[in-house]
């Protein structure tokens, strides 16, 4: 059984690797503004998932995940040589939804922040559809008002 102490420790020294080699050692004109995002590591160490970012549109994401792609063998022996772990792990890049997922996020708040000002300009014009006062009122109160003294006791009277 492995430890996921010792797993969460090598995922987050991998993490730091990667994003520095990416930035330092990498120079590939393909890459972009590439950040890594998160890494997870395998109960046993032989694999590491790399999730990642990139700043631009599509055509600029799809020629940095090939620069990814390209440079995972430097990557691989740049994380063993800095590690010294007896076995490196085998890394899987991945690129991140998170901005995507945000971007859907904030589309759906606006939508919902606009259809709650619409509840709320309908609610302040609404008018009740019966009465203003809905709620029953005791007999001798309804005497008062209506001023049938008779007709309400009779109906009233069960016993």
């Amino acid at each position: 059984m492995a430890d996921t102490a010792r797993a969460r420790k090598l995922a987050d020294r991998i993490h730091e690797i990667v994003a520095e080699a990416l930035e330092k050692r990498v120079k590939d004109p393909r890459l972009g503004f590439v950040t890594v995002t998160d890494t997870r590591v395998t109960g046993d160490l032989q694999h590491a998932t790399i999730f990642y970012t990139v700043f631009g549109d599509d055509e600029e994401k799809a020629a940095s995940a090939a620069a990814i792609e390209s440079a995972k063998g430097v990557l691989r022996s740049e994380v063993g040589r800095r590690t010294g772990i007896r076995l490196t792990p085998t890394l899987e890049f991945i690129a991140d939804a998170i901005p995507e997922n945000a971007a859907h996020i904030e589309k759906v708040l606006r939508v919902a922040a606009a259809q709650d000002a619409d509840v709320a300009a309908q609610a302040a014009s609404a008018r009740y559809a019966g009465d203003p006062d809905p709620y029953r009122k005791p007999a001798e109160e309804l005497d008062e008002d209506s001023g049938d003294e008779g007709d309400d006791d009779e109906a009233g009277d069960l016993g």
